[in-house]
């Protein structure tokens, strides 16, 4: 009797949700698809840009990132580089000052004090923009490379539409093994439906390895104020307080020139600690459009596992959930599948009925999880 109550509400409550996620993700598609890259304007641009990159133990990656800034199409005079050293114990600072001897850019690394601090990441962030002498800010990560035409594009797209914080594309490279198709595809829809709810007016994700913003708007909204105890969202943060204070004023950049590309994790703890991270962030959130986004996200993807075990038990008929799967499936195979080729990753294509099968106890994992207060990031114990 109790078992026909529960399933008498619960499975018109699993077809509901499949539905409204079929409906959700189409709509993450039409929007993704509304995005246009904007169009070249050489030399209209004006913009000084300060590269803001903060780095603890990036000896193996930061010369290569380097590198990829000296070869920069954007004028080497208009923009500045300061590498924000957050007490490495590895040969990062040596290679970064060989590095600028060695070069005409404007390179400058800043050691950090070694205090205790809530979010190290974002007193990185405020120190360089102190020291910056560019109007626009572009933030990125010490592992991360960068396409020759980056800044150059970051700029026209500065130039050519009123924009206060810009949100770029990020992906990884490379990808040779399962577990890197599966990470792509995984962080394609982050960047993804990221991407279409900025163009849907609701900034709700974006990266810090990939943002730029003005610096004056920085100012304007205070910083961090109000959220510098919180160890992560240094980027997200950052641009619910500029999209509450501009409406209208954040943009995606959906220009292959733009992309960044980092390695993906090839150790559990590594990837554990980075989507924990990532996860925590979501009970700080201050405006309601990414927390509802979160709770609707997580109780989508419970509710296919619950489906499967209804089903598992024989609670569930086997059309019933053929259908609640197809529903969640396949607009999010579309949806992927788009955001994969802009990526240029066309052969993870293939791997996204894996990660479907993966994602819906992934999500319900690390949602569970970031409830635990406190995690380990580089070396490091934060909240």
């Amino acid at each position: 009797m109790i078992e026909q109550y529960l399933l008498s509400w619960l499975v018109p409550a699993l077809w509901l949700l499949a539905s409204s996620y079929a409906v959700f993700t189409l709509l993450l598609l039409l929007f993704w698809s509304k995005i246009k890259t904007p169009a070249h304007l050489p030399g209209e641009h004006t913009a000084t840009i300060s590269v803001v990159i903060p780095v603890r133990n990036e000896a193996a990656n930061i010369v290569l990132l380097l590198q990829d800034l000296v070869s920069q199409t954007f004028p080497n005079e208009r923009f500045q580089v300061l590498v924000m050293n957050d007490n490495s114990t590895d040969e990062t600072a040596a290679l970064v000052e060989e590095f600028a001897r060695q070069n005409r850019l404007d390179i400058q690394l800043i050691n950090l004090p070694d205090t205790p601090t809530t979010s190290p990441k974002k007193r990185a962030i405020e120190t360089a923009i102190s020291n910056a002498t560019g109007s626009l800010i572009v933030t990125t990560d010490g592992d991360c490379r960068v396409e020759p035409d980056w800044l150059n594009a970051i700029a026209t797209c500065h130039a050519s539409i009123n924009t206060k914080l810009i949100s770029s594309p990020v992906t990884f490279s490379p990808a040779n093994s399962l577990t890197d198709h599966l990470q792509i595809v995984e962080f394609s829809s982050l960047i993804g439906s990221g991407a279409s709810a900025i163009e849907a007016g609701f900034p709700s994700l974006c990266n810090g390895a990939n943002l730029a913003y003005e610096k004056q708007a920085f100012l304007d909204v205070g910083g961090y104020d109000g959220v510098r105890h919180i160890a992560s969202g240094d980027d997200e943060f950052l641009m619910h307080k500029i999209a509450a204070r501009f409406p209208g004023s954040v943009h995606f950049l959906k220009d292959q020139r733009a992309i960044v590309s980092t390695q993906p994790h090839y150790r559990w703890t590594d990837f554990f600690r980075q989507r924990k991270r990532w996860a925590s962030k979501w009970k700080h959130y201050q405006t309601a459009t990414p927390l509802v986004l979160a709770l609707y996200v997580f109780s989508c993807n419970l509710s296919v596992i619950l489906a499967g075990s209804f089903w598992a038990f024989g609670m569930l008929e086997t059309t019933s959930l053929l259908g609640i799967l197809a529903l969640k499936n396949i607009p999010e195979w579309l949806f992927l599948g788009s955001v994969l080729r802009f990526l240029g990753k066309p052969r993870s294509i293939v791997f996204i009925p894996i990660t479907q099968i993966i994602y819906p106890f992934y999500v319900c994992f690390f949602g569970l999880a970031a409830q635990k207060p406190t995690y380990n990031w580089k070396g490091r114990k934060l909240v």
